[in-house]
């Protein structure tokens, strides 16, 4: 039987308003809210969502109120979600700079250039690759390009009057509020208390906390964090997975620290002034540097292992996509221009340029951050290599299995292990060799997410009948801008934390756990200061879970990297979603009820995580400027000097029912077709 042809929603000969100002103009700012919200939550939660159905649902609104075709719809969508991918390489990278010690300040004019020049030449390369293999790749009906297919149908679905806008919109204002109102303190954000050990001749009891100070540690409660943000992300990624994560957390505070604490304690009370700190907050800043101290570089290690596992596990695709690499560029090399508005790109020999000037820029990034032109050249080299085939791998995985589950951290790890290596054949040791390997890996790590995501766009503006040059020119208007503006948000949040006692990357509240892989590796190797013996902890304890079959190790130990509070939250968001699940189960939905529920669903959640981080950002910008009549209002619209816990509950039971209960209300009619899910 022949194969079907594949028509476009849009025929290639029907003339739409496309690449128009407003939908540029949408999708720039589309660019930078949502780029932002995912620095933010990737910095605290090591975590972004794929940007791509917000995008799509915000563009698509504001666009029908002014009577947009569905191509505006595309190109501003195409723009919006490309800032989310310049966002995920930036925290993977840039704050591994300051971790590893490379910069001692983020707030100068020389950091905000180091780090606009990874992000936009990464975001460029990324593009030009992605333009050289389009036609291959998003032609090839082996690809199935789940998330691209869901996005598609978003559009087609406002064209029929459905746009799950109110969903969105509802779910970001009352992720700001929330945030809003736990920053005037109208209840707790947090919860924690230490229950103190004693040792005995019969073991362990438990005592009062406070005459814990005399006796042998304990363990730290935590409930979880108040985050409507970190709910909707263990929402998104599911019960299994935020179990998982929760694991790694209940591992690393139920475990590993009241170990530690009760055999190591008094070797850590030194550090640890008692002076003005009550007992209970006296242990709880124990057990913190135990955790950070030691706790912290077992997870990296198991970080470590984790991600080589994950790159095995999808060895036969990666290694599809680099042996179909090579062919794909051929292809496209040869294949002739053609009238038809759907297979016009980038012409090839503009590509080229674009590309040969991208290379001759980053060997001056190069040189400046090591010094030396041998390792720029050698640098700038590994560069281009692995920049070409890990866009063309991401890309692959992107048609396999989503944007939402590319490990970019795994690829970028691969390519950072590679330029130490040479670094050091080269002779170079110290910061200036730790600052060439990270420029290496931010470079390749920024052009990997770019080239994954645009693929995914390209994939829906191949289904919706979108022109590719446009929506390629679109996405570098999107890469400069936003590598223009990500070093803002990320040095409100660094500075911010700072300003309120933090340590800002790394730190308890901007925990970072990828940029900290980076910059202890690169550090490690390079410079010789690797902690070698909890690594390898952590690297055994890492194959303890690949053997047991731990479905995500890495999930596991990125959340022993997280504070309890953190994981705790998304735990409790994976259940919100499991009981969605149960009830969907028992009201017995068909396949079409079900997706309903889970777009439904996936929208809310993306809401409540864009509305918390915008507001978070707002009163980050405060702490950053320091702006003091700002916080004297502030704290003059305080609630409570020391709110209760028990308020908090409230907040958890509205974000319960706001996931819970339309999701499932608005299943609608088992005879209405069914759109593809979100999360497929």
């Amino acid at each position: 039987m022949a194969e079907k042809e594949f028509k476009p929603y849009v025929p290639a000969q029907t003339d739409l308003k496309e690449f128009t100002l407003r939908a540029v103009l949408i999708g720039v700012v589309m660019c930078v809210i949502l780029g932002a919200a995912n620095a933010y939550l990737g910095l605290k939660a090591g975590m972004t969502i794929a940007a791509t159905y917000p995008a799509a649902v915000i563009g698509m609104a504001l666009l029908k109120l002014m009577k947009g075709s569905i191509l505006e719809e595309n190109i501003a969508r195409t723009i919006g979600s490309i800032g989310e991918s310049v966002a995920a390489g930036a925290i993977f990278t840039i704050p591994a700079f300051l971790i590893a010690g490379v910069w001692t300040r983020f707030d100068t004019t020389q950091r905000y250039l180091e780090s606009t020049a990874i992000m936009i030449v990464g975001g460029i390369i990324g593009i030009m690759f992605v333009t050289m293999l389009r036609r291959v790749m998003v032609e090839d009906t082996e690809l199935p390009f789940p998330e691209s297919v869901a996005a598609s149908e978003i559009h087609k679905a406002g064209r029929r009057g459905g746009t799950g806008a109110a969903y969105l919109f509802g779910a970001m204002g009352l992720g700001a509020v929330i945030q809003a109102l736990g920053n005037l303190k109208a209840f707790a954000d947090s919860w924690v208390h230490f229950v103190g050990f004693a040792k005995t001749s019969i073991g362990l009891k438990i005592k009062d906390t406070a005459a814990a100070v005399s006796g042998s540690g304990g363990a730290v409660l935590s409930a979880p964090a108040v985050s409507p943000a970190y709910m909707g992300v263990g929402y998104i990624i599911g019960p299994k997975l935020a179990g998982w994560n929760f694991a790694g957390g209940l591992l690393a505070w139920g475990l590993f620290v009241p170990l530690l604490l009760y055999f190591l304690g008094p070797q850590f009370e030194a550090a640890i002034p008692k002076s003005g700190l009550s007992p209970t907050d006296y242990w709880i800043a124990l057990s913190t540097a135990v955790w950070q101290n030691i706790v912290r570089p077992i997870a990296i290690g198991g970080m470590l292992v984790s991600a080589g596992y994950t790159l095995y596990r999808m060895r036969k695709s990666l290694l599809a996509g680099l042996s179909r690499s090579v062919a794909d560029a051929k292809r496209a090399a040869t294949a002739q221009a053609s009238e038809n508005r759907l297979e016009k790109d980038i012409k090839l020999k503009i590509v080229g340029f674009i590309i040969l000037l991208a290379g001759i820029f980053t060997f001056f990034i190069y040189r400046h951050f090591s010094q030396s032109t041998s390792a720029a050249l050698v640098a700038t080299f590994v560069m281009i290599i692995a920049g070409f085939f890990f866009a063309a791998v991401s890309g692959y995985l992107v048609g396999m299995i989503g944007s939402s589950n590319n490990p970019i951290s795994g690829l970028t790890l691969c390519t950072l292990l590679v330029a130490a290596i040479l670094m050091v054949a080269l002779g170079m040791k110290g910061d200036l060799g730790v600052a060439a390997v990270l420029g290496v890996a931010g470079v390749v790590c920024v052009s990997a997410a770019v080239a994954g995501e645009m693929l995914q766009d390209l994939k829906v503006g191949h289904i919706l009948g979108g022109t590719p040059w446009k929506m390629q020119s679109g996405d570098l208007i999107g890469v400069v801008l936003a590598g223009a503006v990500m070093y803002f948000p990320l040095l409100v949040l660094h500075v911010g934390d700072i300003r309120t006692g933090g340590i800002g990357f790394g730190g308890t509240a901007l925990p970072a756990p990828q940029a900290s892989l980076m910059a202890l590796l690169s550090k490690g190797i390079v410079g010789g200061q690797m902690a070698w013996p909890l690594i390898i902890v952590g690297m055994l304890m890492a194959v303890c879970f690949i053997l047991v079959q731990v479905r995500s190790p890495m999930l596991v130990c990125v959340g022993m990297y997280l504070p309890l509070g953190t994981t705790f939250a998304i735990f409790v968001g994976g259940v919100f979603r499991g009981i969605v699940e149960s009830i969907s189960s028992r009201k017995k939905f068909n396949e079409a009820q079900n997706a309903r529920t889970t777009n439904n669903g996936v929208l809310i959640a993306s809401g409540l995580i864009a509305g918390e981080a915008l507001v978070g950002l707002v009163f980050a910008t405060l702490k950053f400027f320091d702006y003091k009549p700002a916080f004297h209002q502030i704290n003059s619209w305080q609630m409570f000097k020391h709110p209760s816990f028990i308020t908090s509950l409230v907040m958890f039971a509205i974000v319960a029912f706001m996931l819970i209960f339309f999701p499932v209300k608005n299943a609608g009619s088992p005879d209405e077709p069914a759109p593809p899910s979100a999360m497929m």
